[in-house]
């Protein structure tokens, strides 16, 4: 009983990663498509980070270089839907006076 427990949680979480996968090859299909990866690569970024970090994001989003996983998650946030803040910024704007009845 418990191994079938265990493979279906390795299966969801596999499904998990595919889901995540899919979301990160949208972002990317998406900047591409805005034109943000074209042209010629010169801009050179550096940073200290931990070492723990960069390997945990490497492995959530599947790539092994350093320059891809960048890549990827600059398009990630790039590509972010800003709705929900959007929606929450708008709270309390309607006028109290606004007749909402049909």
């Amino acid at each position: 009983m418990a191994a079938t427990g265990t493979a279906t949680a390795r299966a969801r979480h596999k499904s998990m990663r595919a889901a995540k996968w899919d979301e990160l090859e949208a972002a990317l299909a998406l900047v591409r498509a805005q034109g943000l990866l074209a042209g010629r690569r010169g801009h050179t970024l550096r940073a200290r980070v931990p070492a723990a970090l960069v390997a945990a994001a490497k492995r959530k989003a599947g790539v092994a270089s350093d320059t891809r996983l960048v890549e990827t998650a600059l398009a990630a946030l790039v590509a972010r839907d800003d709705y929900a803040a959007w929606l929450i910024s708008q709270r309390s704007t309607v006028a109290p006076d606004l007749d909402l009845e049909f």
